[in-house]
């Protein structure tokens, strides 16, 4: 595996380690109100929708898209930014909710908006998480030699 896709795979399994925890916190019924556990996991879940999936897509659309559809694989980049987009949806709609969440400051409205919204997030990314292991992450192993994998897994790295 090059070193681009070991550090996307890594991440990818981070976050499904993470969207487990918070489909199994909603499953249980936990809440802000409930269970002082909970704002920490929402605490984790913001940092995701924030920060992880804003920088991991980025680099992906920039970096890794364009080469691939330069080598005649751009149905796949185009199919994989369109899940992007549905998932921005989504975390653009629940972050002031994690966030308020993970103050200790959602009312059970909010929560049941959140609730709704994270699982949706749940579904969306494990799916987008799938596929990107299946034809990304082994399409990267195929297209990039050893110097562009360096200098891409030096420029993720620094992001």
């Amino acid at each position: 595996m090059r070193q681009i896709s070991h550090a996307l795979d890594t991440e990818h399994r981070q976050s499904l380690e993470l969207l487990g925890r918070v489909e199994q916190a909603f499953a249980r019924g936990q809440g802000a109100a409930l269970d002082p556990g909970f704002k920490t996991l929402a605490a984790a879940f913001t940092r995701l929708v924030e920060h992880d999936i804003g920088r991991h897509f980025a680099f992906e659309e920039s970096e890794l898209f364009p080469r691939m559809a330069q080598a005649g694989e751009g149905d796949i980049a185009e199919l994989l930014k369109e899940e992007h987009d549905a998932i921005r949806a989504v975390a653009d709609e629940i972050l002031p909710l994690a966030q308020a969440a993970a103050a200790g400051n959602l009312d059970p409205s909010g929560f049941a908006a959140l609730k709704r919204g994270a699982l949706e997030m749940v579904e969306r990314q494990v799916a987008h998480i799938q596929k990107e292991t299946m034809a990304l992450l082994p399409l990267l192993d195929d297209l990039l030699d050893d110097d562009s994998d360096r200098e891409l897994g030096f420029a993720y790295a620094s992001n």
